[in-house]
């Protein structure tokens, strides 16, 4: 017990000592500073106390490393949805994921009221093999249930070896019981840019927003220009329909492939100095054909960025439903051998200076699809004005809740994407289109 005690001592007065050093440069204070300051350094000392009771007393004994990281993650859980801590393993986990490999199933996924929900799963994966949607919960993993698990334990649980299997207990919207689904983990490749031409038209789908991005999308539009032939091609279809985000880099790449010159996005965070403008470099490789950009409400943050910036721009036609209206930006901030923070530090702005958090990118044409012909009813995303904790919209921006995010598997069915090829085609017309005279006006 002395020991614990002095422990506790130590902890307290450690925490409170690198506060105010923290707060107070070179070690000298003003007394007002210190005066004002004190309610926190005596909060920091609570904490220590509190940690070496729990050490010290509770029914079993508890894992130092474990309390620690549950207390940092539950300070950046508090502040909004997309802040949190990572630890060792789950950092390098982030960044094999963002190199576009990793292993697992091929879902992303949220934790909404102590479930995971999906947000999308990954084409051409385990989880889109097996049928898994947009706003499906999993309450079980293995029979076990997810309720009392934080989000990192349940992906753990989803992972492991190759070929080796896993049920997921799944509730969906519009079926009456949960039913089970089993999977077997694979290597998950993600080749984020997928194409293939329709007619004389250039069809692009990004998944995500990851390493490899700008330079697939880069081969893509050359190899559709070498199929269909650069006269001959009358424009682009930009699919990022339930495309969760990534790389603000990639996203400025994306965008700067349709884009002679200007501002892509700009991001504004705390101080005016931390403001930062993003501007387009390569120029337009696509000719100045019209382009078409897809979106509905899981297409979110880098998926937003890239469809504001056309959109302003007027360099394309944005078509579908609201996106999610994930404008925050997160810096990854390493902290040597003990993980990172991810930590939201910014709004982004569209070119035309309006932030789309809480709000989404509406679209110039309002396209919704047909209900699901399965349980007869449309698939409502939860958009970031739904998250509990989110960051708040601008002061004096209403926000608006999330859309519709379901795309038939079968393209006869998509309503969406028959549109797009209609306009692009010239079998349909609508003003609010900008067609190639447009585009090249501007």
């Amino acid at each position: 017990m002395n020991k614990s005690v002095l422990a506790g001592f130590a902890v307290g007065t450690l925490v409170s000592a690198l506060a105010v050093f923290a707060f107070q440069p070179g070690g000298s204070f003003e007394t007002s500073a210190h005066a004002a300051d004190s309610d926190t350094y005596k909060q920091l000392n609570l904490f220590g106390d509190v940690f070496e009771r729990v050490r010290a007393d509770y029914v079993e004994p508890t894992d130092d490393s474990k309390l620690v990281e549950n207390a940092i993650n539950g300070m950046l859980t508090s502040l909004d949805p997309h802040s949190s801590y990572m630890n060792p393993k789950n950092f390098r986990d982030m960044q094999v994921q963002t190199r576009g490999e990793f292993g697992g199933l091929g879902i992303e996924v949220t934790m909404e009221n102590g479930v995971v929900k999906v947000v999308t799963p990954i084409d051409d994966t385990p989880a889109s093999r097996a049928g898994l949607r947009p706003s499906d919960y999993i309450t079980h993993i293995d029979a076990k249930p997810i309720l009392g698990l934080t989000l990192s334990d349940a992906v753990d649980q989803m992972r492991g070896p190759v070929n080796t299997s896993v049920t997921l207990t799944v509730v969906r919207k519009g079926v009456d019981e949960p039913f089970d689904v089993k999977l077997t983990r694979d290597i998950i490749t993600i080749k984020s840019v997928k194409y293939h031409r329709e007619g004389d038209i250039g069809y692009i789908r990004i998944t995500s927003f990851n390493e490899q991005t700008g330079q697939l999308l880069d081969e893509a539009i050359h190899a559709l220009q070498k199929q269909v032939g650069a006269t001959r091609l009358k424009g682009y279809i930009l699919d990022l329909r339930n495309n969760p985000g990534g790389l603000l880099d990639q996203a400025i790449a994306v965008s700067g492939d349709f884009i002679d010159e200007g501002e892509i996005v700009s991001t504004r965070g705390r101080h005016p100095e931390d403001t930062q403008r993003y501007n387009a470099r390569g120029g337009d490789i696509t000719d100045g054909k019209p382009v078409i950009v897809m979106v509905n409400g899981g297409s979110a943050s880098a998926s937003e960025i890239v469809a504001g910036a056309l959109q302003d721009h007027r360099r394309a036609t944005v078509l579908g439903t609201r996106s999610f209206g994930k404008g925050s930006v997160q810096t990854i901030i390493p902290l040597g051998s003990d993980g990172a923070l991810r930590l939201t530090t910014a709004r982004y702005y569209t070119p035309s200076g309006h932030s789309i958090q809480a709000k989404g990118i509406e679209p110039d044409i309002q396209v919704e699809q047909a209900p699901d012909p399965k349980t007869k009813k449309r698939l409502l995303i939860t958009g970031e004005a739904e998250l509990p904790g989110h960051l708040a919209a601008e002061e004096g921006a209403k926000e608006v809740a999330g859309s519709d995010s379901f795309v038939p598997a079968d393209k006869k069915d998509d309503k969406q994407l028959l549109y797009a090829i209609d306009l692009l085609n010239g079998v349909r017309k609508d003003a609010a289109f900008k067609s190639a005279s447009a585009t090249s006006a501007n």
